[in-house]
């Protein structure tokens, strides 16, 4: 495994590009000065010893020197020992509807943009538990398999829209089925499914599929996202809506109903998000209740700095630098390291 140290120093790169353009910046103004002498070939001839491409190598490797150092600073490591470690923690697949209602904007700024930032506030709560990610719409997928690193839980989120899955229709118990099979076998773990759902036009088989994963132990929690009254949805074009074969404007209400019902059939709890955090902090309190067993999990122990293999590159670089000069050295007018020096 690879990784920074010290990642603050990363942001320095951004030094890099800022350098590159004032030098090219100086170059077009030199150049320019220069040709308000004359003709820019006539020039060269009366300046013999000057190079074209000399003072263009050496920026470059200082350039490349400073690169260098940037990452050093940083000091790169990899990882050099694994081992297994047991930590307390629960287990926790979210399964989140991407249906083209899910676009609707009854809660700000979207019902799937609210819905990823409470996955994302959610995973940031998590100490040791484990999370999966599955989207659904007319059909099922996982998105991200049961994992402990939660930088990948949100990098996966980001990824997230409803141009995953062409199938459309809310196929509730395809998502919990194959939430169950998302789990580890590991015994005595607290586990809970989060049903993220509009719950609009969706298949059958929802309540029993709740059912079957209460009666193993797994909790169904099922936040309904909109509102009961209902909202058109945006095409993304303008300020147009999706409209029926009739071409009338179509309208997704939040069945609550159907959200409530699947929450009681799997032991769970049902709660509405809106434009408050409510929704987060009653999720939390509920899965903070779920027994909590030893996890394994698999880690990098101990790591072996690389600064070293970047110091000595850097140091070459500067070398070369300083073995090379800016204008022709007339004692090695007849080697040409350089094409039309």
């Amino acid at each position: 495994m690879f990784r920074f140290g010290e990642p603050i120093y990363l942001y320095l790169l951004i030094v890099l590009p800022v350098l590159v353009i004032l030098y090219l910046y100086s170059n077009y103004r030199r150049r320019k000065k220069i040709r308000q002498y004359g003709s820019l070939e006539l020039l060269m001839h009366l300046m013999p010893d000057v190079s074209k491409y000399r003072p263009d190598v050496k920026f470059w490797l200082v350039f490349s020197a400073l690169a260098m150092v940037i990452f050093m600073l940083a000091r790169p490591q990899f990882g050099s020992k694994m081992e297994t470690v047991k930590r307390q923690g629960v287990e926790t697949v979210v399964a989140l509807d991407i249906s083209n209602s899910m676009l609707a904007e009854d809660v700000t700024p979207s019902r799937l943009e609210k819905s990823k930032k409470l996955i994302s506030r959610l995973v940031e709560t998590f100490n040791n538990d484990k999370v999966a990610m599955i989207v659904f719409a007319g059909e099922a997928f996982t998105q991200l398999p049961i994992t402990s690193d939660y930088i990948s839980a949100k990098m996966f989120l980001e990824t997230i829209t409803p141009s995953l899955i062409s199938t459309q229709g809310t196929d509730i118990r395809g998502a919990i089925d194959l939430a169950m099979k998302s789990f580890t076998p590991n015994e005595g773990v607290g586990r809970a499914i989060v049903l993220i759902t509009d719950g609009e036009n969706h298949e059958g088989g929802a309540v029993e599929a709740a059912q079957e994963a209460a009666k193993k132990g797994v909790r169904v929690f099922v936040l309904g996202v909109g509102s009961p009254d209902g909202s058109p949805i945006p095409t993304g074009n303008g300020s147009e809506f999706r409209r029926d074969k009739d071409g009338n404007v179509i309208v997704t209400k939040l069945n609550e109903q159907m959200c409530q019902e699947i929450a009681k059939a799997g032991n769970g709890m049902y709660v509405r998000v809106d434009n408050t955090n409510n929704a987060e902090r009653a999720l939390n309190a509920e899965i903070n209740k779920l027994a909590k067993a030893d996890v394994e999990t698999q880690i990098f122990t101990e790591f072996d700095e690389q600064f070293h293999v970047l110091a000595w590159i850097a140091l070459i670089l500067l070398a070369v630098d300083l073995m090379i000069l800016e204008r022709r050295n007339p004692l090695f007018k007849n080697v040409k390291l350089f094409k039309q020096d």
